[in-house]
């Protein structure tokens, strides 16, 4: 029916919705982790064949509330293509409620709180963004492209503007060097935004990731399961967000999966978190059905 360009890939909350590729691709593709868009060139879609892919769509799916924009950054896309973009779903899906989309500290920091209030205003109002780590270091290390600052700016700045945001950071990604630095920064973000869902994945790399990953992070040990399950707890322990937060650490990635609400969960958390390295590997995800 639609002929997407692969890979393709959206949050796991969005496995059910509607989803329309407005851009091909990662407008800043230099994550030294992340191999997800390398095999494609970022690319701006003709705005006449998104629609015709949004005609098709709502054809088939006509009582649909909510949409995902693919792909790696869809917030790229200048304000008055989003606009016009969002205008024309909302006049082809009359059940819309909500519009998602991937976006990043360089998508927010780009437009103006005026441009952000009118994309919420048609809609778009729930943003997946990847924080990974609050240490400077080791955020320079991932060629993550912005610092904590820039990202706490970028944060405010979306829930400002009315979107919700669900947050993701990455267990392990500071290595044995870096895991006190990167727990007790990630948590100094999370303290100071206003975020509503906050999920945990756990550092994996692909093979086609490994040397550009190691070339930036020569320093990198990578943690085991129990080293990654005592950074999980020393982040809970930490977190003392401004507002209620829905966490979640059930990834594909993820050696435990948890669930639950920060602060009121958070001593059951630590608790599950406290029995399973009691336990030892059989509390665990067996690597086998693990992904990244």
């Amino acid at each position: 029916m639609i002929n997407y360009s692969h890979p393709l890939f959206r949050p796991p909350a969005e496995a059910d919705n509607v989803i329309i590729q407005a851009t091909y691709g990662c407008s800043y593709n230099n994550c030294s982790f992340c191999s997800m868009y390398k095999t494609k060139s970022y690319k701006v879609r003709d705005m006449e064949d998104v629609f015709k892919d949004i005609d098709k769509l709502a054809t088939h799916y006509p009582a649909a509330s909510k949409i995902f924009l693919a792909d790696g950054d869809a917030l790229s896309l200048d304000t008055s293509y989003l606009v016009k973009l969002l205008q024309y779903l909302q006049k082809s899906f009359v059940k819309l409620r909500r519009v998602s989309l991937y976006a990043s500290a360089q998508n927010l920091l780009e437009k103006s709180q005026e441009e952000l209030e009118l994309l919420v205003f048609n809609k778009l109002n729930l943003i997946y963004y990847g924080v990974e780590s609050g240490s400077d270091t080791v955020l320079k290390k991932i060629t993550k492209g912005v610092n904590s600052s820039q990202i706490i700016e970028s944060l405010n700045r979306a829930s400002a503007s009315g979107m919700k945001i669900s947050a993701t950071v990455i267990l392990g990604i500071g290595g044995e060097k870096y895991t006190t630095e990167h727990i007790q920064d990630t948590a100094k973000i999370v303290n100071a935004t206003t975020l509503n869902y906050l999920s945990t994945l756990q550092l994996g790399l692909e093979d086609d990731a490994k040397d550009n990953f190691y070339k930036h992070f020569n320093d990198f040990t990578m943690l085991d399961d129990y080293q990654i399950l005592d950074e999980q707890k020393r982040f809970l322990q930490l977190l003392n967000p401004l507002n209620k937060v829905i966490f979640r650490s059930n990834h594909a990635s993820n050696a435990l999966h948890l669930s639950g609400t920060i602060p009121k969960d958070r001593d059951r958390l630590i608790e599950e978190l406290d029995t399973a390295l009691e336990i030892g590997r059989d509390a665990l995800v067996p690597e086998i059905f693990r992904s990244f």
